[in-house]
């Protein structure tokens, strides 16, 4: 099976695409809701409860998976492949969003670039980093915008305090740099919020969400990979975990745009020593 994991429900919304795009590989998702959000943890903290779903799903039979969440991605995705997976899981592989996501904007768009992330992801620079290395001469601003993923996860999609907020974060980018062209949403949750982000920016900016993005770079790294590709069922199957007790069925099909029902565990025994 593909592993997909995230913080909350904001990778829900990247299964979607991928179950869209790849619909016969069966999928096992982990949301480690009883700890989220992320984005306002520490580095190493982030890295501790990271890898305890990887290893979570990596215990489900899973030789790939996804960190579909960009705090993961950025705060503990190099530390897990380059210290983890050769000492204990050879044979494994994971792989995050912001590195798609800036390919993406390298291959597609010419112009300056917006990212809107949790406090986590700004503070690693991963974004600006990885377009650094692919279009040097692109410029990069960045916002965090603490507080978002808490309203998202509480289902307050369009309530005041959120478009509040999503004003304030906007306008701080915009402010930043008068010339930008591009935006993306370098947070899985915030396309559920898609439509109060394109309220609040100008006409001509492009606004960029990340699950088609991340789908479509699958499949290639898919067919590039095809020892990868022959070691994950093809039988369909949708399996969806979370660490919270609490029935969020409800909220997290909004995610999905499907229902969805979810089996509880816990990461407990997956400590690190």
């Amino acid at each position: 099976m593909l592993g997909i994991f995230d913080s909350g429900f904001g990778g829900l919304s990247v299964l979607k695409h991928i179950n869209n795009r790849l619909p016969n590989i069966s999928t096992v998702f982990l949301g480690d809701n009883a700890q989220a959000p992320y984005g306002t943890r520490s580095t190493e903290e982030i890295f501790q409860l990271t890898l305890k779903g990887v290893r979570f799903l990596f215990q489900q039979g899973c030789p790939l998976v996804i960190l579909a969440c960009n705090t993961a991605s950025s705060e503990a995705l190099r530390r897990i492949q380059q210290e983890i997976l050769p000492v204990e899981f050879p044979d494994r592989r994971v792989l995050g969003v912001i590195r798609p996501a800036s390919e993406h904007l390298h291959e597609r768009y010419d112009g300056d670039v917006g990212i809107l992330a949790t406090p986590a992801t700004i503070r690693s620079e991963s974004y600006a980093k990885e377009v650094a290395k692919l279009a040097p001469n692109t410029s990069v601003s960045q916002v965090a915008c603490p507080g978002l993923v808490e309203l998202i996860e509480q289902g307050k999609c369009d309530s005041e305090q959120t478009n509040e907020l999503v004003s304030r974060y906007t306008n701080t980018l915009i402010e930043m740099n008068p010339q930008i062209e591009y935006v993306l949403l370098a947070c899985t949750h915030y396309p559920l919020i898609y439509d109060v982000f394109r309220k609040q920016l100008p006409d001509h900016i492009k606004l960029i969400s990340q699950g088609n993005i991340v789908a479509d770079k699958l499949k290639e790294y898919l067919d590039r990979n095809k020892s990868i590709l022959a070691k994950l069922n093809q039988d369909g199957q949708r399996l969806f975990y979370t660490t919270t007790s609490i029935d969020l069925s409800d909220q997290a099909s909004m995610f999905y745009q499907s229902p969805i029902q979810f089996t509880h565990t816990s990461l407990q025994k997956y400590d690190i020593l």
